[in-house]
């Protein structure tokens, strides 16, 4: 398994190429860009702007490890406004499109939600009717995943939906295409279940790995902490990703980012994830 590191744990300030010295430099072997990387990567870039970023990483000596996106938040899979469905879809295609160019073969899909818990005025999908919508456009953009031999890694996130690994594996299942299956987060299951579970229930279906860390005695979004910081089993998880044949990247996804010497979270990341894979 490699050590790869999220986007969104470095200063909003910073360009690819900046994020890209400073990973390489804490000793990360890969990063996960993003849809929006600042103004490196837009929904407005064209094929040799993303050939610039995959050029950037290389001359770095780091790999791209997957390419993610917070827009899904705003525009779900699931909403209530068909237009807001199509949207999602349209961005879902084109982080395929994006990814595709980048060598990059997996992108990161919130599949929907049934209600976004840190926007008070989100709306409230009901369950089986945000089932049923997510599920047709999973079988919607297959067929666009497999063009570009591109991955779409459905996260488990705390959107109130798919809460379970039996739910997570039969939903993958049922959209039955090779290039769809789970980007596991780790962290975003503690509140109420056991990651070790999850990973060998989704087995072969998982594409990609978020890594983080919670206090499940805290209960609510300020219970994530540092890696090692929480009640994640670490030994016991590794010991499940190599159950299931697992060795692709661990990326650790650390937020917020640090208010002063923001860098101080990279190197400390990059020194957990060496304790984790017992490289310590």
């Amino acid at each position: 398994m490699k050590k790869s590191i999220s986007y969104w744990s470095f200063p909003g300030n910073l360009s690819l190429e900046q994020c890209f010295a400073l990973a390489k430099k804490a000793g990360f072997e890969a990063i996960e860009v993003a849809l929006p990387s600042g103004k490196d990567i837009t929904l407005e870039s064209k094929k040799e702007d993303l050939l610039k970023v995959r050029e950037s990483a290389k001359k770095a000596g780091l790999e791209l490890s997957s390419l993610a996106s917070g827009l899904f938040w705003d525009f779900s899979l699931t909403a209530g406004d068909p237009k807001v469905r199509e949207k999602a879809k349209d961005i879902a295609r084109k982080m395929l499109e994006f990814a595709s160019w980048l060598e990059v073969d997996t992108i990161l899909v919130v599949p929907g939600a049934v209600n976004v818990f840190f926007n008070p005025g989100s709306e409230t999908v009901p369950y089986d009717v945000a089932y049923e919508r997510a599920l047709q456009a999973m079988k919607e953009l297959a067929p666009a995943a497999e063009k570009y031999r591109v991955n779409i890694g459905l996260e488990n996130v705390w959107n109130k939906f798919l809460l379970s690994p039996l739910e997570m594996r039969d939903f993958i299942d049922k959209v039955n295409s090779p290039f769809v299956g789970a980007y596991f987060d780790v962290g975003n299951v503690l509140q109420t279940g056991f990651p070790e579970q999850w990973i060998r229930i989704l087995g072969k279906r998982i594409r990609k790995v978020h890594l983080k860390d919670f206090r499940t005695a805290v209960g609510n979004v300020n219970g994530f902490v540092d890696l090692m910081e929480g009640d994640v089993d670490w030994p016991e998880v590794i010991k499940a990703l190599r159950e299931v044949g697992y060795d692709g990247y661990l990326t650790a996804e650390m937020m917020p980012v640090y208010k002063t010497i923001s860098e101080a979270l990279i190197y400390q990341t990059s020194q957990a994830l060496d304790l984790i894979l017992g490289r310590k």
